[in-house]
């Protein structure tokens, strides 16, 4: 990752931050180099201790901060969204009721507008295709179309100036991405990433994303700074 200078600042990223372990170590990487404009959602997710946690990372990284409100409802059918949908404890083998409908693609979408709004060419996102649910709009394939898609369908990218989709994770193994955050200096007790954490921001050890994240931890061999109810 080099960064693109202008006008003797450093260029600016928009970065989608969740307040999780992964968007928090692409925030972390991409401060050393954007000045940084993070972008988290309220979608009427179960858990709202996230947006708490992204709200204190993007002043640790001095990033400006957005949280953009999507209505109730536009995400619906998702044990994430709705909480008469369990959340699961073991992994599935398809795509598991977590999955929430188009989620990458909305953010993505509001993500292109602010980047054009701010003569941003560069959109980070902390997805991952390794150590993951079976999200498909985790996957590199979608990563590489939605920039297809975003060149096509802007005034900034008819007129030449590129806009660059990046995952710097997608092919990186939990552990991987713990020991390179650690390496970064990325305080990980800030960070959510169970489904279901408390207003705390206490997991429950219990769903894939906990267990994901628990066994990132031990694999990587770095103490697990994670807080549980």
């Amino acid at each position: 990752m080099s960064a693109i200078k202008t006008a003797g600042r450093q260029a600016k990223a928009v970065v989608l931050l969740s307040g999780g372990l992964d968007s928090a170590t692409v925030l972390a990487l991409t401060s050393q180099e954007f000045e940084c404009h993070a972008l988290s959602f309220n979608y009427s997710q179960r858990s709202l201790s996230e947006i708490n946690a992204a709200t204190q990372l993007a002043k640790r990284y001095a990033a400006n901060h957005q949280i953009i409100k999507i209505d109730g409802g536009v995400m619906a059918g998702s044990a994430l969204t709705d909480v008469t949908i369990a959340v699961p404890e073991k992994m599935s083998d398809g795509i598991p009721v977590t999955y929430v409908p188009a989620r990458n693609t909305l953010f993505l979408s509001h993500a292109l507008a602010v980047a054009e709004v701010l003569s941003s060419q560069d959109i980070f996102i902390g997805v991952n295709a390794v150590d993951y649910s079976g999200y498909p709009d985790c996957r590199p394939e979608y990563i590489s179309a939605f920039e297809n898609m975003a060149n096509l369908a802007t005034k900034a990218g008819v007129e030449g100036k590129r806009l660059r989709l990046h995952a710097p994770l997608i092919d990186k193994s939990k552990a991987e991405i713990i020991a390179l955050g650690t390496k970064a200096g990325v305080d990980y007790s800030l960070t959510v990433s169970c489904y279901q954490a408390n207003e705390q921001g206490e997991a429950c050890g219990n769903c894939d994303s906990c267990q994901l994240r628990r066994k990132g931890f031990e694999e990587a061999g770095i103490t697990d700074p994670t807080r549980y109810f």
